[in-house]
């Protein structure tokens, strides 16, 4: 194989040089096994420059993914508490709400036991409120904790204030219920008053210590307030007897009686029945002796008789 190398100049002479098979196995040769090794040597210093560049990505993103991390983790500590207060908040608010409704039944309560109309205290409705509108600093806050804390202190004390309000009203109700008032008959008239008189059967002046009710034989009587039967029979002056002795130390006696219808150790309330009219005893006729003693000496009943007050209307709702 002849192989013709021409010079760049213009007055150069070419050279034949020629090239025997042998030359031409050796070149194949080189080139076989010369060219794949530089591949090869050019594609790991490649790979190798490759590596390392990625390699510093690498580490970039996996310091972006750990703080990433760091982030979320924040989020939900936020979010934690977050819920950890509304929950807080939900049950505070429940509270205040029982607290009001609690409120709203004792006031209820207090206008009905004051006898106030209801209309003036209606407590089922909201409370009036009102008045010009005002611009507001909109960056002031509210810390609604501290606002919830000063409005359940707030209905604390009110409800303390109701509560001893209602205390005050009930001592008040159960003292007039346990004093003697009103008229211990159906009906009836005072044929006879306290104090000296003629006495009906020997005409001599003497100490009368009650009041005669006249009234319809057989009609019942009432008592005249809450107690406890501590007589129910016979005794010299006064026939049939029924005696209620009340929480206010007071003792009412009902005389000339024709039938008992309690016995002793019986617990009786203001208007219940406890006896019928009648004549027993000394007496002249159907009527009612009543009789109130304090401290051990009779004192005029007149005081507590409201003539025309039915009991019956007045009685304790049990």
């Amino acid at each position: 194989m002849n192989v013709i190398l021409v010079p760049g100049s213009r007055t150069g002479k070419g050279q034949n040089a020629t090239l025997t098979a042998r030359h031409l196995l050796v070149i194949g040769l080189i080139g076989l096994i010369g060219l794949p090794a530089l591949v090869g040597f050019l594609t790991y210093r490649i790979s190798g420059l490759m590596d390392r560049h990625s390699g510093g990505n690498a580490a970039v993103l996996a310091a972006q993914d750990r703080a990433l991390a760091i982030q979320r983790a924040e989020v939900e500590n936020v979010k934690r508490q977050a819920q950890t207060h509304l929950n807080a908040l939900a049950r505070r608010m429940g509270q205040l709400q029982a607290e009001v409704l609690r409120l709203n039944a004792l006031g209820q309560r207090l206008t009905r036991m004051a006898g106030i109309d209801a209309r003036e205290f209606d407590f089922s409705a909201e409370p009036a409120m009102g008045g010009p509108e005002r611009a507001g600093n909109g960056a002031a806050t509210v810390d609604a904790v501290a606002a919830l804390d000063r409005l359940g202190t707030e209905i604390e004390r009110k409800r303390e204030r109701l509560a001893a309000l209602e205390g005050l009203l009930l001592d008040r109700k159960l003292s007039a219920q346990v004093t003697p008032a009103g008229w211990p008959t159906q009906g009836g008239w005072v044929s006879s008053g306290f104090g000296l008189r003629a006495d009906p059967f020997t005409g001599q002046q003497s100490m009368h210590e009650g009041v005669d009710i006249a009234s319809r034989l057989g009609s019942q009587i009432l008592a005249m307030g809450d107690g406890v039967v501590s007589h129910s029979s016979e005794k010299v002056g006064y026939g049939l007897l029924v005696e209620v002795t009340h929480e206010s130390g007071l003792v009412t006696r009902y005389g000339h009686t024709s039938a008992s219808l309690v016995k002793v150790g019986d617990r009786v309330a203001r208007g219940q029945p406890i006896a019928l009219v009648g004549t027993s005893g000394r007496s002249t006729g159907p009527h009612l002796h009543f009789e109130v003693v304090r401290n051990g000496a009779s004192v005029n009943p007149s005081r507590y008789l409201q003539q025309g007050a039915s009991l019956s209307h007045v009685k304790v709702q049990r």
